[in-house]
């Protein structure tokens, strides 16, 4: 097929998320020629599905907590950030008409409460530039030749010198994140970095938890752990090193945490997560969770003999109700086979420390995750050494740049992936 005219373009876009948006746009805004390629009917899908069709654009922090937050892979992002951080995100989403607030948590919405206004913002600068966006056209090639790229879709052949991948990770594949841009880095030399789910729900076959679906518990205490149930040599391959010392967990947060008919969820259950998607046995772990953690356990065991002996005729199960939702107290005596009738004098010392134990070093054995389906990011993918961070450009191809979650990027829930998505969209269409 020959090329026509207007299918050589200064710069192609493949993905119309939100890194290709930002990028497509500030190509455009440079005197670029562009176009931006979706394979959707429309672009943002997973903009309006974000953050419960809310969309967590950021957090209010600065670009240092930003960093922080990404851990490894912080360093990485300087430059993006440099030139787009938090403050600068929500200025320029609120110039083009959506206002935004910051939520206790810190994660920052629109005032609307609705997803669809911050594309609505994206695609005003949008379309306000020369930039073209071209909706179902899904890539099928990508070739590298002498200096330009031929980019095969399914409607046509087109002609880029520079050529920008934004395609998302594997999560959410109902919104066309199906991971399409690591064939087309792995043909273009790159190496990919076994993508994995992140950000995703946790399962267990433990059925007293799944029985509490719908209870959410505001301030837990969580551990990714290796179950007693590995054998030593078992233990020795999972325990994770740090400098040459074990480390005690594979990860480590506090925060919020539902019960669900499946297992686990919350964020932070979904902030663990990644450790035990990265676990070659994931069944060998538990989840060990602290219900009540601004208690100390010698604390609990001093209020409880004490409440024990005040009222020796209440039961057992709404004293320690004082202390965790009633649900769970339930949950906990039915586990520990303790009869919800047992009074409080005839509470003994055994069972009373199994019940703190039960508060305060739960494991929930982990039978794995929800999987890509249901996580909120992926991590693996482009191996961040081959991307000059400095650009966003391939140090393997000159002319292909990378941009959002199609890279090894992956942060903690609360805004922290959508920013890196539109900081490194933003510095790819400053320099392709």
């Amino acid at each position: 097929m020959g090329l026509k005219v207007q299918d050589a373009w200064d710069v192609v876009v493949v993905g119309a998320g939100a890194a290709g948006l930002i990028a497509a746009t500030q190509a455009a805004e440079r005197g670029r020629r562009t176009l931006l390629l979706e394979k959707n009917a429309r672009p943002g899908v997973k903009i309006l599905m974000s953050g419960g069709t809310r969309c967590n654009l950021t957090q209010s922090t600065d670009k240092w907590g930003i960093v922080k937050a990404y851990g490894d892979q912080g360093n990485f992002l300087h430059s993006a950030l440099a030139q787009l951080g938090p403050a600068d995100l929500v200025k320029r989403i609120e110039d083009d008409g959506c206002p935004t607030k910051v939520e206790e948590t810190g994660k920052i919405f629109p005032v609307s409460n609705r997803a669809g206004d911050v594309l609505a913002a994206l695609m005003k600068r949008f379309e306000r530039t020369s930039a073209q966006l071209a909706t179902q056209e899904p890539v099928a090639e990508i070739r590298h030749e002498s200096e330009t790229f031929r980019i095969v879709t399914a409607k046509r052949e087109l002609q880029a010198a520079s050529l920008i991948i934004t395609t998302g990770g594997k999560s959410y594949p109902g919104s066309g994140t199906t991971g399409d841009g690591y064939a087309w880095a792995r043909s273009l030399g790159h190496t990919i970095v076994p993508p994995r789910p992140a950000l995703v729900p946790i399962t267990t076959n433990a059925t007293w938890v799944q029985q509490l679906k719908g209870l959410t518990i505001p301030d837990v205490d969580l551990r990714i752990m290796i179950s007693a149930r590995a054998t030593p040599e078992q233990r020795e391959a999972l325990t994770p090193k740090s400098k040459g010392k074990r480390q005690p967990y594979l990860a480590h947060r506090r925060g919020s945490f539902l019960f669900t008919h499946f297992g686990l969820s919350g964020p932070a259950v979904l902030d663990v997560s990644r450790a035990v998607t990265g676990c070659e046995s994931p069944t060998l772990l538990d989840l060990v969770c602290d219900f009540l953690p601004d208690v100390l356990a010698e604390q609990l065991d001093e209020r409880l003999r004490l409440e024990c002996a005040a009222e020796g005729k209440k039961q057992v199960m709404g004293i320690v109700s004082h202390h965790v939702p009633r649900r769970l107290a339930e949950a906990l005596m039915s586990e520990l086979q303790l009869s919800p009738e047992l009074r409080a004098a005839d509470l003994s010392k055994k069972d009373r420390a199994r019940i703190i134990a039960g508060i305060k070093q739960n494991a929930i054995p982990v039978s794995g995750t929800r999987g890509f389906a249901k996580a909120e990011v992926t991590a693996g993918g482009v191996a961040l050494n081959e991307v000059d961070s400095h650009t966003m450009q391939s140090k393997l191809a000159p002319g292909l740049y990378f941009a959002g979650e199609v890279l090894d990027l992956d942060g903690p829930i609360g805004g922290y992936n959508f920013q890196a998505a539109f900081s490194t969209g933003l510095l790819a269409g400053m320099h392709a």
